[in-house]
């Protein structure tokens, strides 16, 4: 066997965790709690079961030691089992996490946030993002009168609820009527949303959008969707929940200074722990609450949204960020890790197909064909080659826990998966290096 085909078939097994995927598969709809999580998204047989985590490193049930980004789809931007974190929510479980009327924890953690979010007027908490982006589009239709929503269709997800997954490849069980009510609008292009909202005059409730994903907004571009939203009398939307702490501690419209309508925060708010925020102007927020005189909106009302420990999770999340500077750090460790990742590449040859994208708080990878298409296959081959070397990274996406040699070993590491990736484009087929089937999109019609 010659050199090349030794480094193809070399093997990194995970025992455990391929016996643990098939217990998980046999007992949970595909084999996860969120599609993003499945073994599907990671190479054949080589989705790690994790033991547990601490800072910016995960064990697998195998005994493997990983360097993780996008901990926790982005939920866990401190590191896993920060100690400020887990004194806080230890403190409250104590104390009890649920009670038949409000805690006094849930007046301190409102308080906490509205000086963390200043462009807020009143919050409602909840546990998961989609519970508050509907609850946003539930209060926009109300106040508005009106039924069509208006999304973004360049960016990823909002909700789990009908009103967007009815516009994915995964409408199964999604009435056409319902989908119908949803249009969607590109990003970046004010033209193309002032001619949907004309067409769609005095029908569209909301505009919803992430204010900024993978490229900057362009210049003026937010404003002016803060105008045509006044101008056509719908409400304005910023889906905060990636944004949210990694742009700044008030979101992206506190960097950017343009304050949406109503705002939903998640994912970085806990640090892992279940607690998600619907926020914004009190005029509107009251219309789910006890102080306006018409028809009562079902904003937001869960048993377990005002768990005392995980609001806990948040003010200690929140005064971490602001007295350690947070997030100036999750750029610096971005920045870092994209021009080793970027001159990792290039070195290989591999520049052109290997692309590092993103705001440096929040980077993506994507992984280039011959031709620089998006492709899988390569996605598959880049994965295996990542988590042989010890580095779990379905995104580049940094937590505050990194130090400066988890990077270092990472940009190793991908020096390695680009030499094999070169051999890959250099005999025109990828299929030797990946070990089995591809990975795959979440959003897919078909299994």
């Amino acid at each position: 066997m010659d050199t090349e085909e030794s480094e193809a078939s070399e093997e990194f097994l995970l025992p455990r965790s391929r016996l643990a995927n098939e217990r998980l598969r046999a007992m949970i709809p595909g084999g996860a709690h969120t599609y993003a999580k499945g073994d599907d998204q990671y190479p054949d047989d080589l989705a790690p079961v994790i033991s547990h985590g601490r800072g910016a490193h995960v064990w697998d049930i195998d005994g493997n030691r990983y360097v993780e980004f996008g901990s926790g789809l982005r939920s866990v931007s401190l590191g896993h089992a920060h100690p400020r974190v887990i004194e806080a929510v230890r403190r409250e479980l104590d104390r009890g996490s649920n009670f038949v009327r409000p805690s006094v924890v849930e007046v301190e953690a409102a308080e906490r946030f509205l000086a963390t979010v200043p462009t807020a007027e009143m919050v409602k908490f909840a546990k998961n993002g989609s519970d508050v982006t509907t609850a946003a589009v539930r209060l926009a239709r109300a106040v508005t009168g009106r039924a069509r929503v208006a999304l973004c269709g360049d960016h990823p997800f909002y909700s789990v609820d009908d009103w967007f997954i009815g516009t994915t490849p995964m409408s199964a069980g999604v009435p056409a009527a319902t989908t119908d009510l949803t249009v969607a609008f590109p990003y970046g292009d004010l033209a193309a949303t002032e001619e949907l909202l004309t067409r769609y005059q005095d029908e569209v409730a909301c505009l919803i959008l992430e204010p900024a994903t993978h490229t900057e907004p362009p210049p003026g571009y937010l404003a002016g969707l803060r105008e045509l939203a006044d101008r056509h009398g719908c409400v304005l939307i910023f889906d905060e929940m990636i944004t949210g702490f990694r742009w700044s501690e008030a979101g992206a419209q506190g960097l950017y200074g343009v304050v949406p309508d109503l705002s939903t925060f998640g994912k970085a708010l806990g640090n892992g722990c279940a607690v998600s925020a619907l926020a914004g102007r009190r005029d509107l927020m009251e219309w789910g609450g006890l102080r306006h005189s018409g028809d009562r909106v079902f904003l937001l009302s869960t048993t377990h949204g005002a768990e005392t420990h995980s609001l806990a999770a948040a003010m200690a999340v929140q005064a971490t960020y602001v007295e350690e500077g947070v997030t100036a750090r999750l750029h610096a460790l971005g920045e870092r890790l994209a021009a080793g990742v970027r001159d990792a590449a290039a070195g290989m040859g591999v520049g052109d197909h290997v692309v590092v994208r993103g705001r440096a708080s929040n980077l993506v990878f994507a992984t280039l064909d011959e031709n620089r298409e998006p492709s899988q296959q390569y996605r598959t081959l880049f994965l295996r080659r990542l988590l042989a070397g010890g580095v779990l990274a379905p995104s580049f996406v940094v937590s505050g826990a990194l130090g400066d040699a988890d990077i270092d070993h990472t940009v190793d590491v991908v020096a390695q998966a680009c030499a094999v990736y070169r051999k890959a484009l250099d005999a025109g087929d990828p299929t030797p290096w990946m070990g089995g089937r591809p990975v795959k999109p979440v959003f897919r019609r078909s299994v």
